[in-house]
């Protein structure tokens, strides 16, 4: 008995010393050996270093549309190394994992991924120990026709201040690694995205957001907290030039990124990512793609077969997502054909 239990003593010790020396020893490994204990995990451990790749949902939804997924997915592929949280509103309770009754196909992928980790938004503890917590404390989010607008103009800036890392909107398609730490996304020249920014952690700029957000809210006007804001704060900052070519601006210790880098098809011309093209776009200056749902009022999707770039855009970066969206298109006996053909009731 004796004997048996020091055999089993001696393998429990083996089985902890190993995964220790995974996570340990060997870093790169940390996310591939810890998807069993994901459910364990706390937010600050896992953004504790301040690479961070953050997406938001804002609402109570919690079945993500097929774009979301690629999103998220798409990021989870092109920073195998760093953490990609999700937080959805929707969540209840101190979960990091996927609540117990959901059959969604995209959460259901998602929370299989090594370093993609699902965390409840809380707006009350994220938005504490920042300018926007009074804010936050008196608004009254009923009266506010854009609410899930300005709460999620009010989020990013919060988490990317107090972890570090990049933020990113839920249709911005990932392509390849953005260089550049401290950075905001070009529209033109003159104007700034919120959709995709990054910055260490605690960083001067994004307090005087949170300080501009507070000091100038409107929420009757729609981007005022949003791609104003960070016009805003970078003519502050920054006296800005035309952009060159496509080449980038420094300021200070912050890069303001040309246009190209985010949005080669810009507003006016969303639907071509729903178009089929002769050739298809390398996006050679492009670290990744924003889809402008926003503007996608007829509610435009990707779909199987049909070779539009979208289609070709979930193929090669989501591919688990374009996997879950054929297999949904044949449970409805939608098929398409190539050339874009349906068939099927």
């Amino acid at each position: 008995m004796l004997k048996e239990l020091q055999i089993s003593l001696v393998i429990i010790l083996m089985f902890v010393c190993g995964f220790l020396y995974e996570i340990i020893l060997k870093p790169k490994c940390f996310f591939p050996c810890i998807p069993t204990f994901k459910n364990l995990v706390k937010l600050e451990d896992v953004v504790t270093h301040g690479r961070g790749i953050f997406f938001l949902e804002t609402s109570d939804r919690l079945e993500p549309p097929p774009l979301v997924s690629c999103a998220v997915e798409s990021a989870s592929r092109i920073y195998r190394d760093r953490p990609v949280v999700f937080f959805l509103k929707g969540l209840n309770g101190n979960l990091s994992h996927l609540p117990s009754n959901s059959t969604n196909k995209a959460l259901s992928l998602l929370s299989r991924i090594a370093n993609v980790f699902l965390f409840p938004l809380d707006m009350k503890t994220l938005l504490q120990e920042t300018p926007l917590s009074t804010w936050y404390s008196q608004i009254n989010p009923q009266a506010q026709k854009n609410w899930l607008h300005i709460s999620s103009d009010a989020s990013r800036l919060a988490v990317v201040w107090k972890f570090g890392g990049i933020y990113m909107d839920t249709d911005v398609i990932s392509i390849r690694p953005i260089p550049s730490e401290n950075f905001l996304a070009g529209q033109s020249s003159r104007d700034s995205s919120n959709g995709v920014f990054g910055f260490v952690r605690h960083h001067p700029f994004l307090w005087q957001c949170m300080e501009n957000f507070v000091e100038n809210y409107n929420g009757d006007v729609w981007g005022h907290q949003g791609p104003a804001l960070m016009t805003r704060v970078l003519e502050l900052w920054c006296n800005l030039t035309d952009f060159q070519e496509v080449t980038d601006l420094r300021c200070q210790n912050l890069s303001f990124l040309h246009p190209h880098r985010f949005y080669p098809i810009f507003y006016p011309q969303w639907k071509l990512f729903y178009e089929v093209w002769a050739q298809q776009p390398t996006f050679n200056d492009s670290y990744a793609l924003h889809l402008w749902n926003y503007m996608n009022q007829e509610k435009m999707v990707m779909v199987p077969g049909s070779n539009t770039l979208v289609e070709n855009l979930y193929r090669n970066h989501c591919p688990g997502t374009y996997e879950n969206v054929i297999r949904s298109t044949e449970e409805r006996g939608e098929l398409v054909e190539p050339g874009g053909v349906k068939n099927g009731s």
